[in-house]
């Protein structure tokens, strides 16, 4: 699967340079308008993944863009607005709109929410209850974890962050977007949290040292799983 098509709308040109940098950044190909009438254009034309939508527009206003937008196809949408009043949050996604964030917000929030805006309207896969790698079984239904044939207890979220990474095998993730995916991008902490989890849940997994049984640091990136052997 290719990278995700983002169109952005927004006829502030800062603003839209500055939003095209981030989700460049993340790995989305970005389209961009400055109007409503090229933003229902753009996608007729482009059918992007997703819509990052300006309400004060030049021409039409992004409510009515939204609604549009709705009545011809299912793409999400999510609304920017410097309003903040709690009417207009509710405009927006009555209108059909995914979701919501006000000027002035920080890039990396709105990059969290594209995320995850675009898993939510993914197709969910099926979902795989058991896995297993060199000695570790993990049932996603029970909770439970076995280790060389003997139960590890786990704390949620180092269950949760297991399951992430097991559940992607041999797949890089950032230290930003395992946070995004096992705290949700509202989460106020910082990397060191995850690290943190990180260190805990090796140790119940018997790994020591510098060598890696299961789980992988990639330098000046992230961690990943090694790649699972089999699941059920």
């Amino acid at each position: 699967m290719g990278a995700a098509k983002v169109l952005v709308v927004d006829d502030e040109p800062g603003m839209v340079r500055l939003v095209t940098l981030y989700l460049h950044g993340a790995g989305y190909t970005v389209i961009s308008e400055t109007t409503g009438a090229g933003a229902l254009q753009a996608v007729d034309h482009h059918r992007p993944d997703l819509v990052v939508l300006d309400v004060g527009l030049p021409d039409i206003d992004g409510y009515a863009v939204c609604r549009q937008v709705r009545a011809g196809v299912d793409i999400p949408i999510i609304m920017l607005t410097a309003r903040g009043e709690p009417r207009d949050r509710v405009a927006g996604l009555e209108g059909g709109a995914d979701d919501y964030i006000s000027k002035p917000f920080q890039p990396d929030e709105l990059v969290a929410r594209v995320r995850a805006v675009l898993r939510r309207a993914r197709p969910q896969k099926q979902r795989v209850e058991h896995y297993a790698i060199e000695g570790l079984t993990v049932d996603t239904v029970q909770r439970d974890v076995n280790l060389d044939g003997e139960r590890i207890d786990l704390r949620p979220k180092e269950f949760d962050l297991l399951v992430e990474l097991i559940s992607h095998p041999g797949q890089v993730f950032t230290r930003e977007q395992l946070v995004e995916r096992v705290w949700g991008y509202e989460y106020l902490g910082d990397g060191a949290t995850l690290d943190v989890h990180v260190w805990r849940l090796r140790g119940k997994l018997g790994e020591t040292g510098k060598q890696a049984r299961y789980i992988q640091t990639v330098w000046g990136v992230g961690y990943r799983l090694k790649a699972v052997s089999h699941g059920a």
